[in-house]
Protein backbone atom coordinates (compact mmCIF):
# COMPACT_ATOMS: atom_id res chain seq x y z
CA UNK A 1 0.00 0.00 0.00
CA UNK A 2 2.78 2.44 0.84
CA UNK A 3 4.45 1.85 -2.52
CA UNK A 4 1.19 2.54 -4.33
CA UNK A 5 0.76 5.83 -2.47
CA UNK A 6 4.26 6.98 -3.40
CA UNK A 7 3.70 6.09 -7.04
CA UNK A 8 0.49 8.13 -7.21
CA UNK A 9 2.21 11.09 -5.53
CA UNK A 10 5.08 11.00 -8.02
CA UNK A 11 2.69 10.88 -10.96
CA UNK A 12 0.75 13.80 -9.55
CA UNK A 13 3.94 15.85 -9.16
CA UNK A 14 4.96 15.04 -12.72
CA UNK A 15 1.54 16.12 -14.01
CA UNK A 16 1.77 19.35 -12.03
CA UNK A 17 5.18 20.21 -13.45
CA UNK A 18 4.02 19.42 -16.97
CA UNK A 19 1.09 21.81 -16.58
CA UNK A 20 3.25 24.83 -15.66
CA UNK A 21 2.45 27.35 -18.43
CA UNK A 22 5.14 28.46 -20.85
CA UNK A 23 4.87 32.08 -19.76
CA UNK A 24 5.81 31.06 -16.19
CA UNK A 25 9.05 29.46 -17.40
CA UNK A 26 9.78 32.54 -19.51
CA UNK A 27 8.95 34.80 -16.57
CA UNK A 28 11.38 33.01 -14.28
CA UNK A 29 14.18 33.10 -16.84
CA UNK A 30 13.63 36.77 -17.64
CA UNK A 31 13.36 37.55 -13.93
CA UNK A 32 16.80 36.02 -13.39
CA UNK A 33 18.27 38.12 -16.19
CA UNK A 34 16.97 41.23 -14.46
CA UNK A 35 17.72 40.15 -10.88
CA UNK A 36 21.37 39.39 -11.56
CA UNK A 37 22.00 42.35 -13.83
CA UNK A 38 22.29 40.62 -17.20
CA UNK A 39 19.94 43.35 -18.37
CA UNK A 40 21.57 46.62 -17.33
CA UNK A 41 19.60 49.64 -16.09
CA UNK A 42 18.53 51.73 -19.08
CA UNK A 43 19.37 49.00 -21.58
CA UNK A 44 16.48 48.80 -24.04
CA UNK A 45 15.61 45.40 -25.48
CA UNK A 46 12.99 44.48 -28.05
CA UNK A 47 10.31 41.88 -27.55
CA UNK A 48 11.58 40.09 -30.64
CA UNK A 49 15.10 40.16 -29.23
CA UNK A 50 13.89 38.52 -26.03
CA UNK A 51 12.01 35.81 -27.89
CA UNK A 52 15.23 35.01 -29.75
CA UNK A 53 17.39 35.16 -26.62
CA UNK A 54 15.04 32.94 -24.61
CA UNK A 55 14.05 30.69 -27.52
CA UNK A 56 10.44 31.32 -26.60
CA UNK A 57 7.24 32.24 -28.37
CA UNK A 58 5.98 35.79 -28.64
CA UNK A 59 2.87 35.18 -26.50
CA UNK A 60 4.63 33.83 -23.36
CA UNK A 61 7.24 36.57 -23.63
CA UNK A 62 4.53 39.24 -23.78
CA UNK A 63 2.78 37.73 -20.77
CA UNK A 64 6.02 37.58 -18.77
CA UNK A 65 6.78 41.19 -19.68
CA UNK A 66 3.35 42.32 -18.51
CA UNK A 67 4.00 40.75 -15.11
CA UNK A 68 7.46 42.27 -14.76
CA UNK A 69 6.23 45.71 -15.81
CA UNK A 70 3.46 45.46 -13.20
CA UNK A 71 6.10 44.56 -10.59
CA UNK A 72 8.20 47.58 -11.52
CA UNK A 73 11.12 45.48 -12.76
CA UNK A 74 10.72 46.78 -16.32
CA UNK A 75 9.27 49.85 -17.98
CA UNK A 76 7.68 50.08 -21.42
CA UNK A 77 9.63 52.26 -23.83
CA UNK A 78 7.27 52.12 -26.79
CA UNK A 79 8.02 50.69 -30.23
CA UNK A 80 7.94 47.17 -28.70
CA UNK A 81 10.86 47.94 -26.41
CA UNK A 82 11.28 47.57 -22.66
CA UNK A 83 14.10 48.46 -20.31
CA UNK A 84 15.22 48.09 -16.71
CA UNK A 85 14.52 51.37 -14.85
CA UNK A 86 17.44 53.59 -13.88
CA UNK A 87 17.24 54.25 -10.15
CA UNK A 88 17.23 57.81 -8.85
CA UNK A 89 18.39 58.90 -5.39
CA UNK A 90 14.78 59.17 -4.13
CA UNK A 91 14.16 55.63 -5.46
CA UNK A 92 17.13 54.32 -3.48
CA UNK A 93 16.04 56.12 -0.34
CA UNK A 94 12.61 54.51 -0.56
CA UNK A 95 14.08 51.08 -1.23
CA UNK A 96 16.48 51.39 1.68
CA UNK A 97 13.70 52.48 4.03
CA UNK A 98 11.51 49.52 3.11
CA UNK A 99 14.37 47.03 3.23
CA UNK A 100 15.62 48.26 6.59
CA UNK A 101 12.07 47.97 7.92
CA UNK A 102 11.17 44.54 6.60
CA UNK A 103 14.39 42.53 6.29
CA UNK A 104 15.43 42.85 9.96
CA UNK A 105 11.92 41.65 10.90
CA UNK A 106 12.31 38.62 8.64
CA UNK A 107 15.71 38.04 10.24
CA UNK A 108 14.24 38.12 13.76
CA UNK A 109 11.60 35.60 12.73
CA UNK A 110 14.20 33.40 11.05
CA UNK A 111 16.33 33.42 14.20
CA UNK A 112 13.43 32.04 16.22
CA UNK A 113 12.99 29.20 13.71
CA UNK A 114 16.68 28.51 13.09
CA UNK A 115 17.86 24.91 13.45
CA UNK A 116 21.11 23.11 12.70
CA UNK A 117 20.07 22.10 9.18
CA UNK A 118 19.11 25.65 8.21
CA UNK A 119 22.28 27.06 9.75
CA UNK A 120 24.40 24.51 7.87
CA UNK A 121 22.67 25.44 4.59
CA UNK A 122 23.26 29.15 5.13
CA UNK A 123 26.90 28.44 5.95
CA UNK A 124 27.36 26.45 2.73
CA UNK A 125 25.83 29.26 0.69
CA UNK A 126 28.07 31.82 2.37
CA UNK A 127 31.12 29.63 1.71
CA UNK A 128 30.19 29.53 -1.98
CA UNK A 129 29.72 33.31 -1.90
CA UNK A 130 33.16 33.83 -0.39
CA UNK A 131 34.70 31.53 -2.99
CA UNK A 132 33.06 33.60 -5.74
CA UNK A 133 34.51 36.76 -4.20
CA UNK A 134 37.96 35.19 -4.03
CA UNK A 135 37.99 34.39 -7.76
CA UNK A 136 36.25 37.63 -8.79
CA UNK A 137 33.18 35.87 -10.16
CA UNK A 138 30.59 38.66 -10.03
CA UNK A 139 27.72 36.65 -11.48
CA UNK A 140 28.13 33.81 -9.01
CA UNK A 141 28.60 36.25 -6.13
CA UNK A 142 25.28 37.93 -6.95
CA UNK A 143 23.47 34.60 -7.18
CA UNK A 144 24.85 33.30 -3.89
CA UNK A 145 24.20 36.62 -2.14
CA UNK A 146 20.58 36.55 -3.28
CA UNK A 147 20.25 32.89 -2.29
CA UNK A 148 21.60 33.62 1.19
CA UNK A 149 18.95 36.27 1.76
CA UNK A 150 16.21 34.19 0.12
CA UNK A 151 16.89 31.31 2.50
CA UNK A 152 16.56 33.63 5.49
CA UNK A 153 13.19 34.79 4.13
CA UNK A 154 12.11 31.16 3.66
CA UNK A 155 13.10 30.21 7.20
CA UNK A 156 11.21 33.23 8.56
CA UNK A 157 7.95 31.69 7.31
CA UNK A 158 6.30 35.06 6.68
CA UNK A 159 5.21 34.74 3.04
CA UNK A 160 3.57 38.14 2.61
CA UNK A 161 6.59 40.04 3.94
CA UNK A 162 8.98 37.77 2.04
CA UNK A 163 7.17 38.25 -1.26
CA UNK A 164 7.24 42.02 -0.79
CA UNK A 165 10.98 42.02 -0.08
CA UNK A 166 11.71 39.64 -2.93
CA UNK A 167 10.12 42.04 -5.40
CA UNK A 168 12.37 44.82 -4.11
CA UNK A 169 15.39 42.82 -5.26
CA UNK A 170 14.19 43.19 -8.83
CA UNK A 171 14.43 46.96 -8.35
CA UNK A 172 18.01 47.21 -7.08
CA UNK A 173 19.58 43.95 -8.32
CA UNK A 174 20.58 45.32 -11.76
CA UNK A 175 22.25 48.34 -10.12
CA UNK A 176 24.15 46.08 -7.75
CA UNK A 177 25.59 44.31 -10.78
CA UNK A 178 26.79 47.67 -12.11
CA UNK A 179 28.49 48.43 -8.79
CA UNK A 180 30.26 45.06 -8.76
CA UNK A 181 31.29 45.50 -12.38
CA UNK A 182 33.02 48.78 -11.56
CA UNK A 183 34.67 47.89 -8.26
CA UNK A 184 34.95 44.11 -8.44
CA UNK A 185 34.16 41.78 -5.55
CA UNK A 186 37.32 41.97 -3.44
CA UNK A 187 36.18 44.84 -1.21
CA UNK A 188 32.50 44.06 -0.97
CA UNK A 189 31.10 44.49 2.55
CA UNK A 190 30.24 41.20 4.23
CA UNK A 191 27.96 41.12 7.25
CA UNK A 192 27.01 37.52 6.64
CA UNK A 193 29.57 36.26 9.15
CA UNK A 194 27.90 38.40 11.82
CA UNK A 195 24.51 37.07 10.78
CA UNK A 196 25.68 33.47 11.00
CA UNK A 197 27.22 34.06 14.42
CA UNK A 198 23.98 35.61 15.69
CA UNK A 199 21.93 32.75 14.24
CA UNK A 200 24.20 30.24 15.96
CA UNK A 201 23.57 31.83 19.36
CA UNK A 202 19.89 32.49 18.53
CA UNK A 203 20.39 36.20 19.25
CA UNK A 204 17.50 37.79 17.31
CA UNK A 205 18.41 41.39 18.16
CA UNK A 206 22.02 40.94 17.04
CA UNK A 207 20.93 39.17 13.86
CA UNK A 208 18.49 41.96 13.01
CA UNK A 209 21.21 44.57 13.56
CA UNK A 210 23.60 42.69 11.27
CA UNK A 211 20.92 42.57 8.57
CA UNK A 212 20.25 46.29 8.94
CA UNK A 213 23.96 47.01 8.47
CA UNK A 214 24.16 44.62 5.52
CA UNK A 215 21.27 46.38 3.79
CA UNK A 216 22.63 49.86 4.54
CA UNK A 217 26.10 49.04 3.18
CA UNK A 218 24.73 47.56 -0.03
CA UNK A 219 22.42 50.48 -0.71
CA UNK A 220 25.19 52.96 0.07
CA UNK A 221 27.36 51.31 -2.58
CA UNK A 222 24.61 51.68 -5.15
CA UNK A 223 24.03 55.29 -4.15
CA UNK A 224 27.73 56.07 -4.56
CA UNK A 225 27.58 54.77 -8.13
CA UNK A 226 24.87 57.21 -9.23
Amino acid sequence: MARSTISISENHIGDTIAKVPAHQHVYERLRSLILFGDLAPGQAVTIQGLTDQLSAGMTPVREALRRLIAEGALIHQGNRRVSVPILTLPDLQELEFIRETLEPELTRRATARMDEANLALLTRIDDALNAAIARGDIGEYLKQNYQFHAEIYRIADAPIISETVDRLWLRFGPSLRVVCGRSGTANLPDKHADLLAAFETRDAALAAQAMTEDVAQGMLQIQASL
